[in-house]
């Protein structure tokens, strides 16, 4: 809902480092800013001294096969679900989109392009977020196929991070 206010920018970070750097760019940022952070425990995996910048999206992992564009929790859920696929044969293009709006459609369309196949990763519902801001994007440039993990239009329960993820889906990785 935030994204659709004019001017709103909006903010989803991936873990406590990146969520440190975005509050402190947000201080600096002339505007209304949405910051969004999920509740799940993930690993430190960005850079502790890494700068955040408003609207660019970060590529972690090179590939050429699928793009998977992730954002808040599920970047580690992608990151992970990125180790599985390659150990099938699949290199997986892994993009942190940190911004949901502004969205970095430079980096987005150029990895579409690369790979021909996209994924959005998000702990969002599908209609409105992350998924859908790519799928409008991408129909307008470089129509490729798209799938989308997220909150299927359903309203949100109660519950312990791991069991919600479970619930709707978002544990890319089994076992965990």
């Amino acid at each position: 809902m935030m994204k659709m206010l004019p001017h709103m920018t909006v903010v989803v970070p991936c873990d406590c480092n990146q969520t440190k750097a975005a509050t402190i760019a947000i201080a600096d940022f002339q505007g209304p800013v949405y910051l969004r952070f999920g509740r799940p425990v993930v690993p430190n995996f960005t850079p502790a001294d890494q700068p955040f910048e408003i609207g660019k999206a970060l590529v972690l992992s090179p590939g050429t096969d699928v793009s998977i564009f992730a954002c808040g929790h599920l970047v580690w859920e992608a990151l992970e679900a990125g180790k599985m696929l390659y150990q099938q044969g699949i290199n997986a293009e892994i993009i942190n989109v940190a911004t949901i709006k502004p969205l970095d459609a430079k980096t987005i369309l150029e990895s579409a392009t690369k790979t021909g196949c996209v994924v959005s990763a998000e702990e969002h519902q599908i209609f409105g977020g992350l998924g859908e801001s790519i799928a409008g994007l991408l129909s307008r440039h470089k129509p490729v196929p798209m799938e989308f993990v997220g909150v299927q239009d359903t309203f949100g329960e109660s519950g312990t991070p791991e069991g919600l993820m479970e619930k709707y889906g978002y544990r890319i990785v089994t076992g965990k």
